[in-house]
């Protein structure tokens, strides 16, 4: 089960340095010299960390193996270091290419999902507004509000889905392997939000489009991961919407 992280680990140089980060409310976010890396906070911390010194202290490498701890808070800064090394413009179009530009997920695949069965794992702000009556919509949130489905019932209502879209911080919670399990061979999977790496190790797995985010401002960054800001984030960076080269 740890495969997927695994890569996503090795591919990271042993060189690169931590220079800041900040463990927001909302916002997880790690800085090196040249990138920054944001991730959605899972606010729980039932374990102890694994990390035992200071992360600034490490390099960015030792710091994503953190994206395995089952400390969410300290997941959250594992699965930021990871995006602090992959989202960014020099490596996404090796194996990608970018479609819609900055366009909005649910805005740009919203006509192909016309009619369909669409299941979405994380309850977006403006979810029901974009989607709802314009496709067979099934929502599943860790923490429901009234209509959505728990989460575990992904095992069950996943496996007949035209379409699933997944929230990024399914890799913090350790969701993600498990979801990619359940899709069947002709639904299509699509990985979305701030949150999400946006590597082609992930098309290995499975998942079939990537709608992240790439910082472009890493001092609006601080100050919003800072401050706690939901949305704001946006305002930091880009939304890119990737799909791999054939």
């Amino acid at each position: 089960m740890w495969e997927l992280y695994d890569r996503l680990i090795e591919g990271i140089p042993e060189t690169i340095p931590v220079r800041a980060y900040t463990l927001g409310e909302i916002w997880t976010m790690v800085q090196t010299p040249n990138h920054v890396g944001v991730a959605m906070t899972v606010n729980l911390s039932s374990r102890d960390p694994i990390l035992k010194s200071d992360p600034c202290a490490v390099p960015l490498k030792d710091l994503a193996q953190c994206a395995k701890s089952w400390n969410y808070k300290e997941a959250s800064l594992g699965v930021a270091a990871i995006n602090a090394y992959y989202n960014q413009e020099p490596l996404l179009y090796e194996k990608s290419i970018n479609v819609g530009g900055d366009k909005d997920a649910f805005l740009l695949y919203g006509e192909e999902m016309q009619g369909k069965k669409v299941a979405v794992i994380g309850h977006f702000p403006f979810l029901e507004k974009q989607l709802r009556g314009k496709c067979e919509l099934t929502i599943l949130e860790r923490n429901p509000k009234q209509g959505d489905y728990p989460d575990p019932a992904c095992e069950y209502l996943l496996y007949d889905q035209d379409y699933i879209l997944v929230t990024g911080s399914t890799l913090v919670n350790k969701t993600l392997p498990r979801l990619l399990q359940l899709k069947n061979e002709h639904s299509r999977l699509i990985m979305v939000g701030p949150s999400v790496t946006l590597s082609p190790i992930l098309y290995e797995y499975g998942v079939d489009a990537l709608s992240g985010m790439i910082v472009t401002d890493s001092k609006k960054a601080r100050e919003i991961v800072g401050k706690g800001s939901c949305g704001g984030i946006f305002q930091a960076g880009k939304m890119v919407n990737l799909l791999p080269k054939r």
